[in-house]
C-alpha cells in the first residue's frame, strides 16, 4: 500500500505555516494531502492559524477570538518566516477552500477546539465545505473528540479522524465508538504495533509530525495509510525512490 503525504500547515518547511503561499506549494509539489487548523474569530469568521494566539505567526498579540475578522487582515502574517513573504495574512477558510477548489487531494481540516471553546464552529466549517468542495475528499480531525462528534452529527457521512498522542488499549473500539474511521497519531505512536491493531480493525493510521528521512522510511516500510509532514517535497522524493526500490 502506498503511504501518503500530507504537508503539515502547508508546506511548512519552506513557507510560512498557515498561509496562502504554503499551500498553494503543497500543491505545487503534489502533495497528497494538506493538513489546516481553524478557530473563530471575535465575529465569527473562520480563520486558519495554528495557534490560538497570533504571537508567534504575526506581528501581532493576543488571542484569535478577541479580534474581527477586518482586525486580524491588519496583521503581517509572513515577515516572521522571511521578508520574502512580507504581506502574507491569515487567511479565512473561505479564502483557502477558493484556492484549493479544484485540489482533488484530501483536504485535512483540524478544530483547533481542545482549549478554547467556539461555539457553532463545526456548522460553519460544514457550510463552507459544502459549498466549495462538496464532492472532493476531505477528513476532519482534532483532540477535541466532543468537537467530531459535533460535527458527524451534521454530516454523517463525513470522514472524521481522532487526534492522539498517546497509546490506547484496544484503540480499535473508541475509535469505532466515536464513529471515526482514523486515527491521527503522534509519530513515536504510529510508528508502533498501535499501528497494525488499528488497521487490521479497518481503521486508517495517519502519522504526525514525520519530518526526518529514517521515520518516513520506516512508516513506508509499515505502510502507514499517511504521514503528515513540514517537508512534503522530500517525502514525496523519498517514497518515490522507496518505491523505485521495491518493485
Amino acid at each position: 500500500m502506498k503511504t501518503a503525504v500530507y504537508a503539515h500547515r502547508g508546506s511548512k518547511s519552506n513557507r510560512p505555516e498557515n498561509t496562502l503561499a504554503s499551500f498553494e506549494e503543497a500543491m505545487r509539489v503534489g502533495s497528497d494531502g494538506i493538513e489546516l487548523d481553524v478557530h473563530l474569530t471575535k465575529d465569527q469568521q473562520v480563520v486558519v492559524m495554528h495557534d490560538e494566539k497570533i504571537d508567534r505567526t504575526t506581528n501581532g498579540k493576543g488571542q484569535i477570538k478577541s479580534y474581527t475578522l477586518e482586525e486580524l487582515k491588519r496583521f503581517d502574517a509572513g515577515s516572521w518566516f522571511s521578508p520574502k513573504f512580507k504581506g502574507e495574512r491569515v487567511p479565512t477558510l473561505s479564502q483557502v477552500l477558493e484556492l484549493l477548489k479544484n485540489y482533488q487531494g484530501v483536504l485535512n481540516i483540524e478544530f483547533k477546539t481542545d482549549r478554547n471553546v467556539y461555539p457553532s464552529i463545526e456548522a460553519r466549517v460544514a457550510d463552507l465545505v459544502d459549498q466549495y468542495r462538496p464532492l472532493l475528499p476531505v477528513v476532519y480531525s482534532s483532540f477535541n473528540h466532543e468537537s467530531l462528534i459535533r460535527l458527524k452529527q451534521i454530516k454523517p457521512n463525513a470522514e472524521i479522524a481522532l487526534l492522539l498522542w498517546e497509546r490506547l488499549a484496544d484503540p480499535w473500539r473508541y475509535t469505532e465508538q466515536v464513529g471515526a474511521t482514523a486515527q491521527h497519531l503522534w509519530q513515536p505512536t504510529a510508528l508502533s504495533e498501535t499501528a497494525a491493531q488499528l488497521q487490521n480493525h479497518g481503521i486508517k493510521v495517519r502519522a504526525w509530525t514525520v519530518n526526518q528521512p529514517k521515520n518516513m522510511q520506516l512508516a513506508f516500510e509499515m505502510g502507514l495509510d499517511a504521514i503528515i509532514t513540514d517537508h512534503p517535497e522530500a517525502a514525496l522524493d523519498l517514497r518515490k525512490s522507496y518505491e523505485t526500490i521495491n518493485k
